[in-house]
This record gives C-alpha cells, structure tokens and sequence, in this order.
C-alpha cells in the first residue's frame, strides 16, 4: 500500500492544516456527553499553532533549537 504524502503547513490558498486529530477530540468530548462542531476543531487547531509558535520563541530566546515541556 503506498503512503499518503503529508501536506505541507500553508498549503492551499495559505490555509494551515489541521494539527489535531478530530475523531480523538469528538470521542474525548463524547465521553463528557458533549458534542463537537467542525468549527471547533478548526479553533482548537489555531490554539495548537499559537501554543506551538510561542514555544518555539521561548526556546530561541532560550539559545535552544529544541522545544522542551518547559517552553510549552
């Protein structure tokens, strides 16, 4: 079976991909007897991306290449 290639971060017209699995998100939230829109995942994915971008800077402002739990 031949593998699926990832898509690159800004692909189509600038949007970013999602970094999120949804159907681990829905489950989770299921399993509090809550529902989840599409646009929630679309939201929780921009949280992702801004978590990750700040982390990013605290390690470079850390002199480190490497993200730490610490920078999260």
């Amino acid at each position: 079976m031949a593998k699926k290639k990832a898509k690159k971060a800004g692909g189509a017209k600038g949007k970013k991909d999602v970094l999120i699995v949804a159907s681990k998100v829905k489950a989770y939230m299921h399993g509090k007897k809550m529902n989840t829109s599409a646009d929630a995942i679309g939201c929780l994915s921009q949280q992702v991306y801004a978590l990750l971008d700040a982390a990013a800077e605290r390690s470079k402002a850390n002199g480190r290449k490497t993200v730490k739990a610490q920078d999260i």
